[in-house]
């Protein structure tokens, strides 16, 4: 399973990521975009417009399926656990609902090293505490290049919790995960 999260500049640099990922990647993508509190699903009608992969919101009790991207609702944490999606009203987390570490915290502990999380632009630490429980449990890290982040604070402070080595902006985080999911459909783009 693959997890993003993001904040300020997040939705533009998740669209670049998706743009480069084609309609038979296998993996389920589940994101935490910090957004308005008001329900729409604006957001999700935009990412397809650059995904060949479909794009949802996540609803409650769904099963999580690949070779597709959840987003999480408005105003509601998105959780997974083996099989599917739960969301929750708990309290905002780092000032944010949907909270980045909450998905990502969720995704460590369902599946272990099964795991790769992405953190991009942001303007807080949120990610930071779920990246560094991905990581201890065998999962891997990407971060955006902070030089190329519209706020660099959440990336590096992923990066400094992490020591990744995986830094790239977003048209790299595309290719990258290409190479890793499904080597052989890289060689041939």
């Amino acid at each position: 399973m693959i997890v993003i999260g993001g904040s300020l500049g997040g939705m533009k640099a998740l669209r670049v990521i998706l743009k480069e990922l084609p309609a038979t990647f296998p993996l389920p993508i589940a994101c935490a975009l910090h957004r308005r509190r008001e329900p729409d699903d604006l957001l999700s009608h935009i990412l397809q417009q650059d995904s060949a992969i479909p794009v949802s919101e996540a609803l409650d009790k769904e099963p999580i399926c690949g070779s597709h991207v959840y987003i999480a609702p408005p105003d509601y944490h998105l959780q997974v656990d083996p099989l599917n999606f739960s969301l929750s009203i708990d309290d905002p987390v780092q000032y944010a609902r949907p909270s980045i570490d909450v998905l990502f915290e969720s995704a460590a502990d369902a599946f272990g090293p099964a795991v790769i999380a992405i953190v991009l632009t942001g303007a807080n630490h949120d990610g930071q505490r779920g990246a560094a429980r991905i990581q201890s449990r065998g999962g891997l890290i990407i971060v955006q290049d902070p030089e190329t982040s519209e706020s660099p604070v959440m990336p590096q402070a992923t990066l400094d919790a992490t020591g990744t080595r995986h830094v790239y902006s977003p048209e790299k985080i595309g290719a990258f995960l290409l190479k890793l999911v499904v080597p052989d459909t890289s060689k041939n783009r």
